[in-house]
């Protein structure tokens, strides 16, 4: 037996709570792996409140990450007792996920623990940092270096936006971070930003151009915020946008890509090849100052998670939220 977030919807409703489960009711797999640390991200916040449509089978157990230890293995390439951890890959969504003291999974899926980080350090780091290191290498291989001026992140007080601005200032870029939550300035500059503006300068409707002012920008947020970043990003700047908290849609012209070379880099964390996850996390082990980590996070026991999901996306939480499986 193992205890689980599990959500379930029938005809009682729609509803997540901790529950103990036999391993028979594990999903098929070839590895299964005692986990140790999971987190809350965004969307695992929507699957736990039911608030997006994210799970798209029931019952399910929701985490879109998890780090652990391998119990049994098929797996050719995986052995009893390595240490992995596992970002995305429809986990949480269409397969039983992270939030479980066990999981099986397809041995492809998972990727081994940096010995730079403990499992609850990997945790902290999590789809938000993996993602938001995918976004500063994104920037880079778009040219976007520290030299050609200020790199804005949308959404800063959040899981990416924490950790990006977080990597961007290490590696020498001057970062403006946007947040709705002026209470926060200390916590984002100790992170290392170099000034804080107020999210509602990009989130109401906007002309198709403004002010050139980003080098590169990091969004989170999506919607009008997205639309005006590109508007005011330098010639020949980079958006890497990766996240929706504000809405999908995206209300922009052309002007800012046909006018000023601005070029918009979608960034995917779920899907993103191994080649990609591999060099993700040798960077994150290289720029990534673990004791700004410290910073950024909070942990929680299992049994807090589903009142902590709700807490999410109404915007109460900052960083990053590990999730101790085992109490």
């Amino acid at each position: 037996m193992f205890k689980a977030v599990l959500i379930e919807k029938d005809e009682a409703g729609y509803r997540a709570g901790v529950t103990e489960l036999d391993d028979a009711a594990l999903p098929e797999g070839d590895v299964t792996v005692r986990v140790a640390y999971s987190t809350l991200n965004y969307k695992d916040g929507l699957a736990i409140t039911g608030k997006g449509p994210v799970v798209r089978k029931f019952p399910m157990v929701p985490g879109i990450d998890l780090a652990g230890t391998v119990e049994a293995s098929s797996h050719p390439g995986i052995a009893v007792g390595d240490a992995v951890v596992l970002n995305g890959w429809g986990v949480g969504e269409g397969h039983w996920g992270g939030l479980a003291q066990r999981a099986r999974l397809k041995g492809d899926w998972l990727v081994p623990l940096p010995p730079a980080f403990s499992p609850r350090q990997a945790m902290a780091i999590g789809t938000a940092g993996y993602t938001a290191m995918l976004c500063v290498m994104a920037l880079e291989r778009h040219g976007v270096t520290p030299e050609q001026g200020e790199v804005l992140v949308t959404g800063a007080n959040g899981g990416v936006g924490s950790v990006a601005v977080a990597l961007l200032a290490k590696l020498g870029y001057t970062v403006v971070a946007s947040t709705g939550r002026p209470q926060e300035t200390d916590y984002l500059k100790a992170l290392g930003a170099a000034e804080i503006v107020d999210r509602a300068q990009f989130s109401a409707p906007g002309k198709p151009l403004a002010k050139e002012r980003w080098a590169g920008a990091v969004d989170t947020v999506g919607s009008h915020t997205l639309a005006n970043v590109c508007a005011s990003t330098r010639y020949r700047g980079t958006v890497a946008a990766c996240g929706l908290a504000q809405g999908m849609d995206f209300p922009s012209s052309v002007a800012p890509f046909i006018l000023r070379g601005v070029t918009l880099a979608g960034v995917d964390s779920v899907m993103a090849p191994r080649v990609e996850r591999l060099e993700a996390w040798r960077r994150l082990a290289r720029d990534l100052d673990v004791g700004k980590l410290e910073l950024m996070t909070r942990e929680i026991g299992l049994s807090e998670a589903v009142a902590t999901a709700a807490a999410l996306l109404e915007g109460r939480v900052r960083g990053r939220v590990v999730v101790d499986v085992n109490r």
